[in-house]
């Protein structure tokens, strides 16, 4: 391969590696040696190296631009060291929730490692069954974005609009599907580098297997399948709960979210970076943010995400609960969400400077209700949800057969009042009066068909494990008691939210 010649960008390469170096410490510049050791030795010796490909997994977040850093060194080490080095594919994953200035990031962060004009290195977006080159501008297709917005409708309708359920049960399930697409794409990769520890994976993967099982899935084939078994296992599991959103006519939706498992013939395997560095941003921020120039945007630095902009959706959803459907204000709901936010970021060991950043955008009352509309701009956006949307959600007045839809309509919509009988007729079916429907598909921003499904389906209660959904967010840490006050009484309960 002429991109692997021991002359090619020799003095480039030295350059940049020798910048790179100076931000890392000593620990992780023997870290960067030992990876390119074992890297060495599983492509089966240094002559081995050009036809051996390495993908990284970017979110475009802080802590996955740390990774494409240290990955980006080894391959440079390797080219100084012994004149050969591995095709390096860093793969980024987007949906509706990305805003533009992860993109941005991104870009940057390809720009300071010389990534992208390098035959050494492919850099592809995976938009869900689309990948393609990586662009800054790349537009998000109108198909992801109608997926992920129906998702984040009938996921929401189904928990009363809870954060982790509502944005990042189904984004989950994409990413694993990510996975699958990314890491055999046009003729696959031989390792995966994942800033993930042995420990983590061990515990995710027993996690899964835990829940394949409970779907009856055959888990001890999947075990001897490796990670294409695990892929195969999430196939099951995602075709459970889509089916459980959907319903059993929902063969349309689960084929388009159904996860790619790859190709039998081929096994990649995992590295992990974990044990070599440290994973605390403070630990190199100058790295990241000097050398890298990532910068904190206030839409796509959402508390403890660094790469998506769901978690500001999260509070506003808990925001605009607390004023329609408990009768208390928007801000103690906002506030209540913080109490978790604020747990979480610490329990992530994330700087003290940037917990403070997060949570001084919602300090002042002015300051909620600036985020308020924010929020609203962004949900319109990105899902093209306007706020009615939004506030039927967290309402889930069409689960259960209808049994909240006359509270919402006379807390919302009291000229529809009237017409409540005429709801239930065509939410069951029973009727297709036209200006019922439109109204309904109006309020709701789905189909009449969905809601129809939304109809036959409870409300989940996540005091059981009877469903998938429910049993999905039984092992999820995202969530943590929050304590609420009885703006009447005065008296405080403590509540299970899950978030981000």
């Amino acid at each position: 391969m002429s991109n692997q010649s021991p002359t090619y960008g020799r003095e480039s390469d030295s350059t940049l590696h020798a910048t790179l170096s100076s931000y890392l410490s000593a620990i992780e510049l023997h870290g960067i040696a030992s990876v390119g050791d074992k890297l060495i030795e599983a492509a089966g010796g240094v002559g081995q190296l050009a036809d051996y490909k390495v993908m990284v997994a970017y979110g475009g977040g802080k802590d996955s631009s740390y990774v494409v850093a240290f990955v980006r060194a080894v391959q440079l080490h390797l080219q100084l060291a012994h004149g050969r080095t591995f095709v390096m594919r860093v793969a980024n994953m987007r949906h509706a929730g990305v805003p533009t200035a992860v993109m941005e990031n991104i870009d940057r962060v390809y720009r300071a490692l010389e990534l992208l004009d390098d035959p050494r290195c492919e850099l592809i977006t995976v938009d869900h069954t689309e990948i393609r080159r990586f662009c800054v501008d790349l537009p998000l297709p109108d198909r992801l974005r109608t997926i992920n917005r129906v998702d984040v409708l009938m996921n929401g309708h189904r928990s009363a609009g809870d954060g982790r359920p509502t944005f990042c049960n189904s984004c989950n399930l994409a990413v694993a599907d990510f996975y699958g697409r990314a890491a055999w794409w046009q003729g696959g990769v031989d390792a995966i580098m994942t800033g993930d520890s042995r420990r983590e994976q061990l515990l995710y993967s027993a996690w899964i297997l835990r829940l394949a099982k409970e779907s009856g899935i055959d888990v001890e084939q999947c075990r001897s399948m490796g990670f294409r078994g695990l892929l195969t296992a999430l196939r099951g599991i995602a075709n459970t709960y889509f089916q459980e959103l959907f319903g059993e006519d929902g063969i349309a939706e689960l084929a388009e979210r159904e996860v790619a498992t790859g190709d039998r013939s081929l096994q990649p395997a995992f590295i992990s970076i974990y044990d070599l560095v440290s994973y605390r941003v403070h630990d190199h921020w100058e790295l990241i943010v000097d050398f890298l120039g990532f910068q904190f945007d206030d839409l796509a630095f959402s508390f403890t995400e660094s790469d998506c902009a769901n978690p500001t959706l999260m509070a506003h959803l808990r925001g605009l609960r607390t004023q329609y459907v408990e009768g208390r204000t928007y801000e103690a709901g906002v506030k209540e969400y913080l109490q978790l936010a604020e747990m979480m970021m610490h329990k992530k060991e994330m700087p003290e400077r940037l917990i403070q950043l997060a949570l001084s955008r919602y300090d002042t009352s002015e300051k909620i209700a600036e985020r308020r509309g924010m929020s609203a701009e962004y949900a319109l956006d990105a899902f093209a949800l306007q706020e009615d949307a939004l506030v039927a959600m967290v309402f889930s007045p069409f689960t259960d057969e209808g049994a909240r839809l006359a509270r919402f309509v006379d807390d919302c919509h009291p000229k529809m009042a009237g017409r409540v009988a005429d709801l239930h007729l065509a939410l069951r079916g029973e009727s297709d009066t036209e200006d019922v429907i439109t109204w309904l598909k109006e309020v709701s921003a789905l189909t009449i068909g969905q809601l129809r499904t939304l109809y036959r389906s409870s409300l989940v209660d996540f005091q059981t494990k009877e469903s998938m959904i429910a049993r999905v967010r039984v092992g999820d840490p995202h969530k943590a008691e929050i304590e609420t006050v009885d703006p009447q009484t005065g008296s405080r309960t403590l509540e299970l939210i899950s978030g981000r």
